[in-house]
């Protein structure tokens, strides 16, 4: 019979210890299902919001605000109304609105259109991914905490 695997340092405190590895598998299933799911409702919004190069990409700024105006939400119910639910954040939080949020296409965006010649909606367009994903999360966890305590729960 073999010894299981341990992690070096993660012992109980006492020097020379170790526990062993173990793979808490529904988490990464969790993620990778949410994952799947945000990034198809990413590419919807893309060809249902087409634009051209160097043109402002108005779909991937509605996907970065909206999933950071998700994540405001969604922490916020995570932390006061849902916080026994080991796998909602993963399958939500780092897997749907993960997969849905873009902020690498914003830089390609970003590139394309200085690119294309077109530096003033470069500036604009990251200017407003930047204040709107920023604005995003703090409208969603403040709108979401008075909701909550307008209805006698603790935010």
């Amino acid at each position: 019979m073999t010894e299981p695997r341990t992690v070096a340092g993660a012992g109980t405190g006492t020097p020379g210890t170790a526990r062993p590895r173990s793979i808490a598998l529904p988490v990464p299933l969790a993620v990778s299902a949410g994952g799947v799911l945000g990034a198809l409702a990413r590419y919807g919004l893309s060809v249902a919001l087409p634009h051209p190069r160097g043109a402002f990409p108005w779909a991937t700024l509605l996907t970065n605000v909206s999933g950071c105006l998700l994540i405001g939400v969604l922490m916020v119910l995570v932390g006061e109304v849902w916080a026994g639910r080991r796998l909602l954040r993963p399958f939500l939080g780092v897997g749907v609105l993960g997969g849905y949020t873009t902020f690498s296409t914003s830089v390609v965006d970003v590139h394309q259109a200085l690119a294309a010649g077109a530096a003033g909606t470069a500036l604009a367009y990251l200017g407003a991914t930047v204040a709107g994903a920023l604005a995003g999360v703090w409208a969603g966890s403040a709108l979401t905490a008075r909701l909550l305590a307008s209805r006698g729960r603790r935010p």
